[in-house]
């Protein structure tokens, strides 16, 4: 009977291949001491601090004794052998027996002396399939535990040996998957590095095998301050020359042509976990999967998005539909660190991925390329071309099969393949919430995430949806479990830092360095303009914008323009509007301000050329100035200057096309006036507030023509016109009216009335008394109000301008019918229409024929009111006056109602309804929510 000790794994004994128990843990850790020792004594209180890590108490010495017992009399019942007590101590005594520990060693070191490499390679995989296990795992005591690492260390070093001697005999497939768990352990470990770089090359996988080594590179740096050693460099050298040195020695079948091709399968791992994408993968397999093959799709987009994640993902989840193999290759398009790789190397690694040898690889491209479509001339493959810059690398490396499917990733759009190869483009754009919502609970994990939800929405609303940014962040909060989410969403608060904070330390997971390697690529005017984007007021720009931002005719722009949405840089969601992704237009503001573009007004006058963003603002006024024009006519001009040279401002052609105008542009108007309140341009500032004042009056946005008007008045004040300021006053004192702030429109209509006194303007004092009613009207103190208004009137009739006279005649007119002189206000309001409409004043005709229909209500008369009421809901549906057109649609349901019309004033209500809402006028609204509850 043959016995064999084990002091690997779980000790004990086995008898003819079967384990024998030995019961408890300490008794089987003392034959582990014995066996160990190797035949050396061993003394009670050296046994004691191997098994116990501390001499052992008297008390327990017996315990010892008893283990020793026991083992006795299980290695005699085997005939194994015994343990004696010498002088020195207990010594184990092995009868015909051997442990896997020695017998580890015996085969590793007949490995190392035997000259026959086949034979080394299957002693060595025989002796490292002796190793049952860690070293007495459970046991901690510091022998135990020093002992147990030299075990580890001396079996690593064994693996590496092993793997040398299989790599040489072409084992690299098979040791692919154990290298890379290996790898991924040991991360810094060269020799083991290079055997992994080594077999992924043999693998047709060069694009992640020099992948591997850049990331190894960059630890080494980062953790110990070192370059790879020479070995490692050298064996990089050759992957970037394709040596043939590299490929794997030839075998016995091979030299005789008996060989079978291999299939390769180069793609490398996608990053995980993936999320979203649901409707993208469908397409995906609408389009490529299938039994017919021959597809060609590229996944176009900006850095980041997770163009490779996606093509890679469906490519693994569909290469059984491909079983003559899965190509891959990274192109390098954009790598900050290395130049777009040659079609031509990626044809030579192909080949060798089928077996065909290097000095078979004709020199000349033609035949090299014709070789290259021979070898995968009807098999059912599926190439990836991952990062491509331009359709010139990506042709030499179709298939000249219909077999054959090939997807292409890149950050241009890649047209010129449409046109001559029929490929189709999948645009991915970045994530909805919900998906990105996704991505990040599933980096983070779905208890903190909940536990921090308004942390995780700002990170969200910060990343704006690029899952590159999403992942980086995540990385980071997942790095420090211990930090809360708040941490990081603050950090992503600051706008100045917010791309230093998207950076995890790699080239390829650096925000700014993805960014950057596609900026690089584009045309110097491209990067000009790309730059010139970023600090650009408002979320996105019209063309006839860039063309003054520019100075540059709009063709010309519409070029430029065109490169960078190519590029996936900039986005065009409507014909002639161009946005940025919010983390590419801090990266561009970043260029801009690197580059020096001087934004502020220049000292001592206007110059040729006073900068970018300057023409631009004044495109922004000189623009809206024209709209405001056509919009009210007869308000009183105001005198704003020549724009900046350079600038051409788009002036709208009509009514309707003015309206259209301001709409698209309001947000990028208000953002105009914020910069130029940044750069000191005072007079730029209220004359945007002023040509902004109708469309926020006609379209109820009272919360921008309050915030304009403080702005406008701040500015006003810091210039050396009175009549600016008292104007300002005016205007910010109706806002304030309009907004529910009655004492501060007082305050600022008194000031503005004073002011008027003060220089003898009478139209101001005119104006001042008028405004000054309409507060006191909103207040509800009709009486206050027909106190101002009526001084105002005989003012305007002695300046003799009929449009303010009409305007007097129809605010006393409504205040004399509130008060009940119906017949006073009737002739008053009479008066005003005959003007405005020898004016053609609409506004004021809708004004008056409003109070009429209310005049007329309230006298009992609701026939002729609700002609009044339409005539006016005719007229500010005309202009567009929606604030307006609310409060008659709402009267007009007063009307219908009291005429037995109920379904018809339910329908003016309830239109009255939605635009108060949308006007946020909740007062206004409650009460019509009242009245088409109560009918």
């Amino acid at each position: 009977m043959k016995a064999e000790y084990t002091v690997l794994g779980d000790i004990g004994l086995r008898v003819d291949g079967r384990p024998v128990g030995l019961g408890h843990l300490r008794q089987r850790t003392v034959l582990a001491v014995l066996l160990v020792e190797d035949g050396r004594a061993v003394t009670a209180d050296q046994l004691a601090e191997r098994v116990w890590g501390e001499p052992l108490p008297g008390s327990f010495r017996s315990t010892l004794y008893g283990y020793i017992s026991r083992l006795r009399g299980l290695l005699a019942a085997t005939g194994a052998g015994g343990i004696v007590k010498g002088q020195g101590g207990y010594r184990l005594q092995a009868v015909d027996a051997g442990t896997d520990l020695r017998r580890f060693r015996q085969l590793a070191a007949q490995a190392r002396d035997t000259p026959d490499q086949k034979a080394a390679d299957r002693l060595f995989t025989r002796a490292l399939e002796v190793w049952a296990g860690d070293f007495c795992a459970g046991v901690d005591t510091p022998w135990f535990n020093e002992l147990r690492g030299h075990l580890a260390q001396e079996r690593f070093a064994v693996e590496l040996d092993r793997n040398d001697v299989a790599l040489h005999h072409g084992r690299h497939r098979e040791l692919l998957p154990e290298l890379t768990d290996r790898a991924d352990r040991y991360e810094l470990d060269q020799r083991l590095a290079g055997q992994l770089i080594l077999a992924l090359h043999r693998c047709g996988r060069t694009a992640d095998a020099l992948h591997r080594y850049e990331y190894l590179s960059g630890r080494l740096a980062e953790e110990l301050g070192m370059d790879p050693g020479g070995p490692l460099r050298r064996l990089h050298q050759q992957l970037l020359s394709c040596d043939p040195a590299l490929d794997p020695a030839p075998s016995a079948s091979a030299a005789t042509g008996t060989a079978q091709a291999p299939v390769p399968h180069q793609l490398p791992a996608p990053p995980r976990p993936f999320t979203g994408r649901r409707r993208e993968l469908a397409e995906l397999t609408d389009r490529l999967a299938g039994s017919e093959g021959g597809h060609l799709l590229t996944i176009g987009g900006p850095g980041g998005v997770g163009k490779t994640w996606l093509a890679l993902h469906w490519a693994h989840t569909h290469s059984d539909g491909f079983p003559d193999g899965q190509l891959y290759a990274d192109l390098h398009g954009y790598d900050p660190s290395v130049e777009p790789v040659d079609p031509a190397a990626v044809i030579r690694n192909i080949l060798h991925a089928f077996g065909v040898a290097p000095e078979s690889v004709p020199p000349d491209p033609a035949a090299r390329s014709a070789l290259y479509r021979s070898v995968l001339a009807g098999r059912r493959l599926i190439v990836v071309l991952d990062n491509a810059r331009d359709e010139n690398q990506v042709r030499p490396l179709l298939p000249g099969s219909p077999s054959s499917t090939v997807l292409v990733t890149s950050r241009n759009r890649l047209t010129a393949l449409a046109a001559t190869h029929g490929s189709r483009e999948l645009p991915l754009d970045v994530f909805g919430e919900t998906e990105a919502r996704t991505l990040l609970t599933l980096r983070l994990g779905a208890e903190r995430a909940a536990a921090e939800d308004g942390a995780v929405t700002t990170m969200l609303e910060h990343c704006g949806g690029l899952p590159l940014a999403l992942s980086i962040i995540a990385a980071r909060a997942a790095a420090r479990p211990d930090f809360p989410l708040e941490v990081h969403a603050d950090e992503l608060r600051e706008t100045t830092g917010r791309l230093d904070v998207l950076d995890a330390g790699d080239l390829t997971a650096d925000l700014r360095a993805v960014f950057s390697s596609s900026v690089r690529a584009l045309s110097p005017p491209a990067r000009d303009l790309f730059a010139l984007l970023g600090p650009a007021p408002g979320p996105d720009i019209g063309l006839p914008a860039v063309a003054c931002l520019t100075a540059s005719p709009a063709s010309r722009a519409r070029v430029t323009l065109r490169e960078l949405v190519t590029a996936h840089l900039v986005y065009e969601d409507k014909p002639g509007r161009y946005r940025m992704h919010d983390l590419l237009r801090l990266y561009a503001a970043e260029q801009a301000a690197e580059r020096g573009e001087r934004t502020v007004e220049p000292p001592g006058g206007q110059e040729a050329d006073a900068g970018p963003l300057r023409r631009l603002v004044d495109f922004y006024l000189h623009s809206a100035h024209a709209a405001e024009r056509l919009l009210h006519p007869h308000r009183t001009p105001l005198e704003i200057g020549e724009p900046t040279a350079g600038c051409a401002p788009d002036v709208p052609a009509d009514e309707v096309s003015a309206f259209t105008w301001l709409e698209n542009n309001h947000p990028h108007l208000l953002a105009a006036q914020r910069l130029a309140a940044r750069e000191g341009r005072h007079a730029v500032v209220w004359h945007l507030a002023w040509s902004l004042d109708t469309y926020h009056r006609r379209r109820g946005h009272v919360h921008s023509q309050l915030l304009t008007w403080r702005a406008g008045r701040a500015a006003a004040a810091q210039l050396a016109d009175p009549a600016a300021q008292a104007l300002a006053c005016r205007c910010l004192g109706i806002a304030c009216i309009r907004a529910g702030l009655h004492e501060e429109a007082l305050e600022h209509l008194h000031e503005a009335l004073r002011r008027a006194k003060e220089t003898g303007d009478v139209a101001g004092q005119a104006h001042s008394r008028l405004i000054l009613a309409y507060a006191w009207e909103s207040r509800g103190n009709d009486e206050q109000a027909l106190r101002h208004a009526g001084p105002a009137l005989p003012l305007f009739e002695a300046l003799a301008v009929q449009v303010w006279t009409a305007q007097a005649h129809t605010q006393v007119g409504l205040y004399c019918a509130r008060l009940g002189q119906y017949g006073r206000a009737r002739t008053h309001c009479r008066t005003a229409l005959a003007l405005f409409r020898h004016q053609d004043e609409r506004d004021g005709m809708a004004d008056a024929e409003s109070t009429l229909g209310y005049i007329a209500h309230h006298e009992g008369r609701p026939g002729r009111a609700r002609h009044h009421y339409e005539q006016a809901l005719r007229l500010f549906q005309e202009l567009g006056h929606a604030y307006r057109e609310a409060e008659t649609l709402d009267r007009l349901g007063d009307v219908l109602s009291s005429l037995g019309r109920e379904e018809e004033a339910q329908s003016a209500w309830s239109e009255a309804l939605t635009l108060y809402r949308a006007q946020h006028r909740e007062q206004e609204a409650q009460a019509v929510t009242e009245h088409l509850h109560r009918s």
